[in-house]
């Protein structure tokens, strides 16, 4: 039996259909660069459990078909960013009174390109034409830059059609916000939450009762000290579910286990907390608001250390400069990523249109010292805003030594590394990197070393006065 002799009209392998009678599981590559093509391309057909060029059904039993799916799945989840938004069916058929199953993959011209296939930590692009599937050249990997640059994925139609019955908690979020009015059909149809044929955009589907994708994963953890890579972790909860629960979430983790103290003032005492509640929310508002949608296998990660609170969002500032780090949170002017999101966020009444939220923030720590002021730091795939405990006496002490990743530096050294981390914090003198790293101020430390790494763009250096400092570049390196 023949594949048109189940949906008729097929062709040989072309530009838009390709066959494959098992994945192949010692060359992942192979096939997964066809759903890849196919995405940068203008979409295609891919079918599993049929012979190549001939069409003939190999198929599938229902079981080994649920497992062939759950491994396609996989495999894409793993390797391919973004991922392209597909369409997976199974195809029945009758051999010898058995049923067993084709599986169809749908894959449209993806939005979003380039979609990058990343295999063994090499990112490779690839495009389809002529029926074959090859490298992209320079030229189409701009093309596609250039058209897609200006895409945000949560106002993208989904294939879910909008069910208001599905929208409980949403209501309720809004009416707790809202003075207990209801929020209008008619507001949610002019946001675009859903469109004219009444499909969900892809982040209204992310608000829906019951969602449990990994769009919005958050991992919440306690560290027992200053560091993530040297101490011990007290607690690591992880969490994913709709929008609203998300936000909830990590703001009761945060209030259940901060500090609180109380100071003597001469009127009586004052109840202090680690961290103001309103800059705790408005933090934690903004990390799912401007989260980066497209980047699949990531998570929003709330992370509680003896002297501060760290909340990380994937996805640098959105069309904005890579800040590294930054104390004047009022200054900055953070672009909208997320669209629909943001309108909902705005109707619920907890996020400013004017995008005035880290001014708030500002506010609620105006009375605290140089060692306790929030700060924000701002790399190419993420960005963090760092919130001090203000029952810590100490405040944050810049002199830490951060737990760092990095690519590997082209003829390194084994002192990168620490180097890198204690010139992360702090411009620091020649004289107090050889200190650090137990050497003598040499010709080796200042050209194999430093210079080395200031080439290749792990480190800058400024000279002040006859004294030359090096400090880290910020979106050359991942703090753990």
């Amino acid at each position: 039996m023949y594949l048109e002799e189940l949906i008729g009209n097929v062709q040989l392998e072309n530009d838009k259909f390709e066959c494959k009678s098992r994945l192949n599981r010692e060359d992942v590559v192979g096939w997964l660069k066809s759903i890849a093509g196919f995405a940068n391309a203008l979409g295609g057909e891919f079918y599993i459990g049929v012979e190549d060029k001939t069409n003939k059904l190999i198929g599938f039993s229902r079981t080994e078909a649920d497992n062939e799916r759950n491994y396609f799945n996989n495999q894409v989840n793993e390797h391919l960013s973004p991922r392209p938004q597909m369409k997976i069916s199974f195809l029945s058929y009758e051999v010898k009174g058995n049923e067993r199953f084709v599986i169809r993959v749908n894959i449209p011209e993806s939005v979003v390109k380039p979609v990058i296939l990343k295999y063994k930590n090499i990112p490779s692009i690839f495009m389809r034409r002529d029926g074959f599937t090859n490298g992209a050249t320079y030229e189409e990997i701009i093309e596609m830059s250039v058209k897609s640059k200006n895409t945000q994925y949560d106002v993208l139609a989904s294939d879910e059609k909008y069910e208001a019955d599905k929208f409980h908690i949403l209501h309720e979020f809004y009416s707790e916000h809202n003075n207990g009015k209801e929020i209008a059909e008619k507001a949610l149809r002019s946001m675009g939450f859903y469109d004219e044929n009444g499909f969900l955009a892809n982040g209204a589907v992310l608000f829906q009762d019951g969602y449990d994708g990994r769009k919005t994963q958050v991992q919440c953890s306690v560290f027992s000290g200053f560091t993530k890579g040297s101490e011990r972790i007290v607690t690591i909860n992880r969490f994913q579910g709709d929008l609203i629960s998300s936000i909830k979430y990590m703001t009761e983790f945060v209030l259940q286990r901060m500090n609180h103290s109380v100071i003597k003032q001469k009127d009586g005492r004052k109840n202090i907390d680690a961290y103001p509640q309103r800059a705790l929310f408005e933090g934690i508002i903004n990390a799912v608001a401007h989260r980066d949608y497209f980047l699949d296998g990531t998570q929003i990660q709330v992370d509680l250390f003896r002297d501060r609170l760290e909340i990380s969002s994937p996805g640098g500032f959105y069309r904005g400069e890579k800040l590294g780090k930054t104390y004047d949170l009022s200054g900055i002017i953070s672009k909208r990523r997320n669209e629909l999101i943001c309108s909902v966020l705005v109707s619920c009444n907890v996020m400013e249109a004017a995008g005035t939220g880290f001014d708030k923030i500002v506010e609620d720590y105006k009375d605290a010292d140089e060692k306790h002021r929030p700060f924000i730091s701002s790399a190419s795939d993420h960005f963090t805003l760092v919130l001090p405990d203000l029952t810590y006496v100490d405040g944050i002490e810049e002199s830490a030594i951060p737990t760092i990743e990095f690519a590997p530096v082209p003829e390194g050294t084994d002192f990168d590394e620490k180097v890198l981390s204690f010139c992360y914090y702090r411009a620091r003198k020649v004289s107090e990197i050889a200190a650090y790293l137990g050497v003598r101020d040499s010709s080796y430390l200042r050209k194999k070393v430093l210079e080395n790494l200031v080439q290749n763009g792990y480190l800058e250096k400024n000279k002040v006065s006859r004294a030359m400092y090096y400090k880290t570049k910020h979106e050359s390196v991942y703090v753990r």
